[in-house]
């Protein structure tokens, strides 16, 4: 079972490099951003991307995890002809959705608020969620292929692009929003045009009678899972707008990308974890494995929960961009808003985990349960919550909608995949986390602050150890690990 583990973490550390970067040099927006950019005018970016985000799901309808299922088992065709008919599906729908899209540019610019000087930007939004679904199967299959050097590649290669561009339009030609959108469609472009051999070697023009239906009945019923979830991601932002303002969007935009550092833990993992449990699905030991799984999971995004809480706030204010800070000093009152946000991110990534028995059983059709029960606490929370605690209320209505889907989504798939998770184990970490936070919030160390902090993330993990978490095996290697780290010999020995 560990070394299939050390297989997950080992995929995850391959994409999770690109990914890590990748994410890396588009925070790097952030500061640039924030000094180039009012808090009105970042508003209007964030509230476009919101509906970029969410309108992702529908030129994908489900496609990429219909592509993943049938691709593993081959039930219908053989490979290429299993890439060659969603490729081939979603190229067409999107074309035809962009085209609608740019016919009706300039009312839909007025349905969601964009002033009219900015109305351009909704043609390039369009275009960008085209060529965006159109590689969403090719990337997918470089997963399945466990082709993560050509991934991470183009992945980089276009997210490089896309900074530099962002860079060079607001710095250097002043273009503002339009620049930033005008990067973002250059760098799709790029990113669909180094594809183009991987889609070329996959493609056949055999196309298997049922594959298509098959495909649409496995995919279509995410389709409304996944815009309820991606409506808890970025419905926050236009329900703060209309209660709040294009400022406060702004200010909450540049402090919620601070947890960019829990979400990249939390995507580098389900890049690498779906191929894994569709490929150890048949294993007899494949339930104990993923409870294990969720187990490591959940003790390393606590302990990078409890750093990132304690030391981020503090670190955004450095400068260190040419003397200007992480993020500007306009925005630091909503730095608060963080540690929910990590959190937020923390038990997505719990949800992720649950999700295998779903596309194990083929039961995406009961998904929109799920993300719908997280969607609708998250609106109401939003509307209850934001009035009186402003960006607070909006970062607690995502961590509250996310809670909820982990729970309702293990409730269901207990019923038909049931996992023997490590529960006794998972609570020990959880009553550790909120021991040391607790400490963090209410104990004030004056000048022994910084001192104070390293202390508590030490003391987390003493607590695993006192509680005894740690299973035999497990202190064995650790054991191992550190003992051979003591015996390496120095240059003098």
């Amino acid at each position: 079972m560990l070394e299939k583990i050390k297989r997950l973490g080992t995929e995850t550390a391959i994409y999770g490099i690109s990914t890590i970067l990748g994410r890396f040099l588009t925070f790097i927006l952030t500061p640039i951003y924030t000094h180039f950019l009012v808090p009105d005018d970042l508003g209007v970016v964030a509230t476009v991307y919101s509906y970029v985000a969410f309108f992702n799901v529908v030129y994908a309808y489900g496609m990429e995890g219909a592509f993943m299922k049938y691709f593993s088992t081959l039930e219908i065709g053989v490979k290429k002809e299993n890439f060659t008919v969603p490729f081939f599906s979603v190229l067409v729908t999107s074309v035809a959705l962009t085209l609608i899209v740019l016919w009706q540019r300039d009312p839909l610019a007025q349905l969601i608020k964009v002033p009219g000087q900015f109305a351009m930007i909704i043609g390039y939004a369009g275009w960008i969620l085209c060529l965006d679904a159109i590689t969403v199967i090719p990337f997918a299959s470089l997963r399945m292929e466990r082709k993560a050097k050509v991934f991470v590649s183009v992945r980089l290669t276009s997210i490089v692009v896309n900074v530099l561009l962002n860079i060079l339009f607001l710095t250097q030609y002043h273009m503002g929003v339009e620049g930033i959108f005008l990067s973002g469609l250059i760098s799709s472009g790029l990113a669909l045009v180094l594809l183009v051999p991987h889609i070329r070697a996959n493609i056949s023009w055999r196309w298997p009678e049922g594959l298509l239906p098959a495909l649409l009945r496995f995919g279509l019923p995410s389709v409304p899972a996944g815009l309820a979830t991606m409506m808890i991601q970025v419905i926050d932002r236009p329900i703060l707008e209309s209660l709040s303002g294009k400022a406060a969007v702004g200010i909450y935009q540049a402090n919620y990308r601070l947890g960019i550092f829990m979400m990249l833990v939390v995507s580098m993992f389900d890049f690498a974890w779906r191929p894994f449990f569709f490929s150890h699905a048949g294993d007899p030991d494949a339930r104990r494995l993923f409870a294990r799984v969720l187990t490591y999971f959940s003790l390393l995004t606590s302990l990078i929960f409890l750093i990132l809480s304690f030391f981020l706030g503090e670190i955004v204010k450095v400068p260190i961009f040419w003397g200007h800070s992480l993020v500007a000093e306009p925005y630091w009152v909503g730095l608060s808003i963080v540690p929910v946000v990590l959190l937020a991110y923390l038990f997505l990534g719990v949800y992720n985990n649950l999700l295998a028995g779903i596309f194990i059983e083929k039961k995406t059709s009961q998904l929109p349960v799920v993300t719908f029960a997280g969607a609708i606490v998250n609106v109401v929370a939003n509307f209850l919550l934001i009035p009186h605690l402003g960006l607070m209320g909006a970062a607690l209505s995502t961590l509250a909608a996310y809670v909820v889907m982990a729970v309702v989504l293990y409730a269901m798939v207990n019923r038909f995949y049931p996992v023997p998770y490590e529960w006794g184990r998972i609570a020990k970490i959880a009553l550790s986390a909120a021991v040391v936070f607790a400490l963090f919030l209410f104990v004030d160390a004056g000048r022994f602050e910084l001192l104070w902090k390293f202390g508590l993330v030490c003391l987390f993990v003493g607590l695993m150890y006192a509680m005894k978490f740690f299973i035999p095996s497990e202190v064995a290697i650790l054991s191992r690990l550190f003992s051979r780290r003591g015996d390496t010999p120095t240059d003098g020995g």
